[in-house]
């Protein structure tokens, strides 16, 4: 039975849209044979449960359980990606810690402009910080949500819109609300396995579900996952690979490169929900959970010809230095030297770098290396990586997860009629990143091929109380008064790689060489890919702040509802903000109404932002090379523009109606967001002879092998618009009960104003069209006697994607229409059994203009996903 203990919670969507206080605010209500039904507040409208909340001020979705079960997806981001139009996540089969953390966004904004909470607390961020994220994403550190169970859940809420005189900071785009199932008996155990029609990718889920008293007045409520996912492949022989091979290099992978989703294995979830009726209109709740996973995911193919730091060399400078091939737009006479050479292998001096210059040449002649030079090479005591990987190598990165928070906290009424609610919270996400099949350069023939770079942790502590009176008064019919205090800290923490993945080798610096002024013999430093982080770069970087609010919600008379928030911030290392909203609700007619908001909102930069140095390898030019992000305060991040960071700012409204018909139940509501010194990360900006020099003088001996840098800044403003439309209706027919669901997004975003020099032409072009401007789905239930159907078409309209990031590769794809599909049989009262697919027809994205540059089939930023059609099976036995 469900649980019945929260007389008057919450945690629903009228709270949710109007206060930061989720408390009290729905009694019991009783059906037409006068039995009471818990927790009715969200169902508008006669049978079913329509998918906005008509009598809120702003628009909400009200995602059931049931909706998100009947789903061909088992990982939560792609779960809320087929229900809500308006948000949108892709594979990220490439994209360093994307990968093991993929990034979402709502409305076209990035991950961290949107807030997610559980239970109404807010939920601490992911560790991982994305520094590929095609555009929209980049530099982006949100919450994990992929760690929440869907069995675990009651139902999601989606506030579509600015919310961060409530919650604070991150509530620019909107609030994801998770609320936990709070049963206190009876339960469900699901199993469920799927592959893609393709043959790979095969997935394997177990859950459960058990409610259970808690003494006679309370429960506790558990849910469990395990998961296990196969890698996918949707590649193609990479042009360079099928050269070589056609040279007669045998020894070249077919494919060289895996572009597909990655493996998830050891996936755990679990999640435990605790209520407890303390007397007294008093109560004490619990919510906590515990996740980790493994995740190895593709990285680019190593040429064994031509990638720099490894295996390329050109010609020796007079000192007998192997040159490498510099960049055009700082040296086009050598770089025309560079083309116009004979290609050679990188060979190194196991002797030091000032033996280098005996070492012989060995010439690359139609792809393949001169075999008599390459065989003299031990005898030389000189070293090329040919030797170890003749057909390159391609690294595999991944990591563990481990996700952990407890939530404590207790909430009544006082005496005097004023509600309270008190909690703490802790929150940790750690990820401890691995790399394998790859090198240390630097380290010649005794380097690993498999490493531990090091670990990134986000700890966050927060301590609220909120407190909410009805007062009485003669102007208006009611009045609401809330308020609150909200203290938390945040912390980022480095920990450093092993020895070898970060550690300097005779191949790639030898201090001891010329007069002990650093020679390189050109060889990169550090596990290739993905070097270690340096003792130097590691540490536990933390801030604080504080926060209050007022928020006066009125009833000015049957009709007419206004709410009116402010909220001040104060932070530890930048200083205080304060924002405030007006949102209200008019009731024409029994059937109409209108509703809007105005707000502003700010995001405060995260500790990780300020303060995370990274080295990704990245396709620049035709090649890869390594870009590394620097601190915005960095000395060479500051002779280049960079600053610390300050929050972004935005400014919005919502305006809509809401129609209400019997069964029918329409919404539509316009917005518009307005960022201004929007935080990202900037182009890659290429570095000098004297930059480097600067670096090294640093203690960041790896800067001989960079190209570029980033570095986070506030240095561009957006102008985010659209429509939201939701059209449900529910029907007796066809020999059952009917339920249609109509959701659009159309969502536009415009670059104001930029630093040319800081964000590019490309980088706008992805700001504004990487997600498709139009979304929508059209979901059809229909249930009778032991059986239900459920079809879902969705429509995704064009974006461009600059391949690889690179502005010669453009990819203009165009919109693509899918359907999903699934059929449930009850084989009695207690199980259910499912059939069902994702992608129904096996619709395909359009496919890469550019698929035999690096080897992907697909765009890897398509918002439809490019795996194909899904296929799976599920029992479902519930008690």
């Amino acid at each position: 039975m469900a649980n019945n203990f929260r007389k008057r919670s919450l945690i629903l969507a009228m709270g949710l849209a109007l206060s930061s206080t989720p408390l009290y605010a729905a009694e019991e209500e009783q059906d037409d044979d006068g039995e009471e039904e818990a927790q009715t507040m969200v169902i508008v409208g006669s049978r079913a449960a329509p998918r906005s909340i008509g009598d809120s001020p702003v628009p909400v979705d009200v995602i059931s359980a049931d909706e998100m079960a009947k789903n061909g997806s088992t990982d939560m981001t792609s779960l809320l990606a087929a229900v809500a139009p308006s948000f949108n996540v892709n594979e990220q089969p490439i994209s360093d810690a994307g990968t093991i953390t993929r990034p979402a966004n709502l409305r076209g904004l990035p991950p961290d402009n949107t807030l997610v909470l559980v239970n109404g607390k807010r939920r601490h961020r992911s560790a991982v910080i994305t520094f590929l994220g095609g555009g929209i994403a980049d530099g982006s550190q949100g919450p994990d949500v992929s760690v929440i169970p869907a069995m675990a859940l009651k139902q999601v809420e989606i506030l579509r819109d600015g919310a961060s005189a409530q919650y604070g900071s991150d509530a620019i785009a909107g609030v994801l609300n998770f609320v936990l199932k709070d049963n206190s008996s009876g339960g469900e155990f699901e199993a469920r396995w799927g592959e893609y029609a393709e043959g790979d990718g095969d997935t394997a889920v177990f859950s459960g579900n058990l409610g259970l008293p808690l003494s006679e007045r309370g429960f506790a409520n558990f849910t469990f996952e395990l998961k296990d996912a196969e890698a996918t492949s949707r590649s193609v022989q990479r042009g360079d690979a099928a050269t070589l091979i056609a040279a007669g290099n045998t020894n070249v992978a077919d494919p060289a490169q895996i572009w597909g989703s990655p493996e998830v294995k050891d996936d755990i979830k679990f999640f435990g929900n605790f209520g407890l009726d303390l007397g007294n209109n008093k109560e004490a709740y619990m919510f906590g959970n515990y996740a980790e996973r493994t995740v190895d995911g593709g990285f680019f193919f190593r040429n064994p010809n031509t990638r720099p730091g490894v295996f390329a060399g050109i010609y020796r400078d007079v000192n007998g230095t192997i040159m490498l091939r510099p960049d055009p737009e700082v040296d086009a006479a050598g770089a025309a030297a560079w083309d116009n050479a004979t290609p050679t292998l990188l060979v190194g001096s196991l002797a030091g770098a000032d033996q280098q210059i005996n070492c012989p040449l060995v010439e690359i002649v139609n792809n393949v290396p001169d075999p008599a030079a390459l065989a003299s090479l031990p005898g030389a005591n000189c070293f090329a990586f040919n030797s170890m990987f003749p057909g390159g190598f391609t690294p595999r990165f991944g990591g563990q997860v481990v996700d952990t928070s407890i939530v404590l906290g207790t909430k009544g009424e006082f005496e005097s009629g004023m509600l309270y609610d008190l909690s703490f919270s802790v929150g940790r996400n750690a990820v401890d990143f691995t790399i394998r099949n790859t090198v240390n350069a630097s380290l010649g023939p005794n380097t690993p091929t498999s490493f531990e770079p090091g670990s990134y942790i986000q700890l966050e502590k927060a301590l609220n109380y909120d407190i909410s009176k009805e007062i009485e008064t003669d102007v208006v019919e009611l009045l609401t008064f809330s308020a609150g205090v909200e203290w938390r800290e945040d912390s980022f923490e480095i920990k450093p790689g092993d020895l070898k993945s970060f550690e300097v080798g005779i191949l790639g610096f030898d201090p001891a060489a010329n007069n002990g002024n650093g020679a390189t013999q050109g060889f990169g430093i550090g596990s290739n890919g993905f070097p270690g982080f340096k003792p130097e770069a590691a540490g536990v970087f933390s801030r604080s702040n504080v926060g209050v609010y007022i928020d006066l919600e009125t009833y000015v008379n049957d009709a007419l509802m206004i709410d009116f928030a402010v909220r001040y911030e104060d932070f530890s290392d930048f200083g205080n903000t304060t924002d405030w909203k007006l949102s209200g609700h008019f009731q024409a007619s029994d059937e109409f109404a209108f509703r809007g908001s105005v707000s502003t909102g700010f995001r405060a930069p995260t500790v990780g932002q300020s303060n995370v140095i990274n080295v990704s390898t990245q396709f620049t030019n035709g090649a890869l090379a390594d870009q590394a992000t620097l601190p915005p305060t960095n000395p060479i991040s500051v002779q280049k523009g960079g600053k610390a960071l300050t929050p972004e700012e935005s400014e919005s409204f919502t305006i809509g109606a809401v129609w209400e018909h019997e069964d029918l139940f329409v919404t539509i509501d316009l917005f518009q967001i307005e960022v201004t010194d929007r935080i990202a990360q900037t182009s890659t900006l290429l570095l000098t002879q004297d930059d480097i020099t600067a670096l090294l003088a640093q203690g960041i001996n790896d800067a001989t092998s960079f190209t570029g840098i980033r570095y986070f800044t506030n240095d561009f403003d957006t102008t985010t618009q659209g429509i939201d439309i939701v059209i449900s209706y529910s029907w007796d027919g066809f020999g059952g009960d009917n339920d249609l669901n109509f959701a659009i997004n159309h969502t536009s975003t415009e670059v104001d104003s930029r630093n040319p020099d800081i964000i590019d032409d490309t980088r706008v072009r992805q700001l504004e069209e990487n997600v498709p401007e139009d979304r929508a789905t059209i979901t059809y239930n229909h249930s009778q006697d032991n059986w239900d159907l459920l079809a879902r078409l969705n429509y995704y309209g064009e974006y461009f994607e600059p391949h690889l990031d690179d502005p010669t590769l453009p990819i203009d794809a165009g919109s693509a229409v899918t359907v999903d599909a699934e059929f449930g049989f009850n084989a009695n009262e207690s199980l259910r059994l499912a059939i069902g697919a994702k992608n129904l027809f096996d619709e395909e994205p359009d496919l890469n203009p550019w698929a035999t540059v690096v080897g992907s089939q697909f765009p890897p930023t398509s918002p439809m996903g490019f795996n194909g059609r899904f296929l799976y099976l599920k029992a479902n036995y519930s008690f």
